[in-house]
């Protein structure tokens, strides 16, 4: 857990990595899922303390790829996926018993365009923050306008 998020954001990578050293995967660029949770680790702790400290009832996960959800395009890719309330649109009544708010990270995905561990580490990095900024109830939209899409 990276030293500069609260309590309750945790990463939680989907699968084992088996401790075997392999990549677990067939992308461009090869990479172990323990060395992809800590590109996503390094990524969180590039988040300045006081917005990190602002975030609320959020968990973080790796999953290897994105499945489509009936009626989405098969062909469906995400890098990153937010479910959840935005503290945007929370009311009073929002925090009796919520369940926290979901951010995951799609390994296979990131690996499939990427061709180096600083790329990897680029658009880790791009992807947290993207999924973060729904978080706080910055859309699509604004993000692409501000570079972040």
């Amino acid at each position: 857990m990276p030293s500069s998020l609260p309590p309750g954001l945790p990463i939680v990578p989907d699968g084992s990595d088996g401790g075997d050293g392999s990549d677990g995967g067939d992308g461009p660029f090869p990479m172990s899922e323990s060395d992809f949770e800590a590109a996503v680790s390094d990524a969180l702790d590039r988040i300045p303390p006081e917005l990190a400290k602002t975030m609320s009832n959020v968990a973080i996960f790796i999953e290897d790829d994105y499945t489509p959800q009936p009626g989405e395009d098969p062909d469906t890719v995400l890098l990153g996926l937010y479910e959840g309330v935005p503290l945007t649109e929370r009311d009073s009544w929002w925090d009796a018993g919520s369940l926290p708010d979901r951010i995951t990270i799609f390994r296979q995905p990131i690996l499939d365009i990427c061709a180096t561990r600083e790329d990897v580490i680029e658009e880790v990095t791009v992807t947290v923050v993207h999924e973060i900024a729904h978080h706080f109830g910055i859309s699509d939209a604004r993000l692409h306008d501000l570079g972040w899409g």
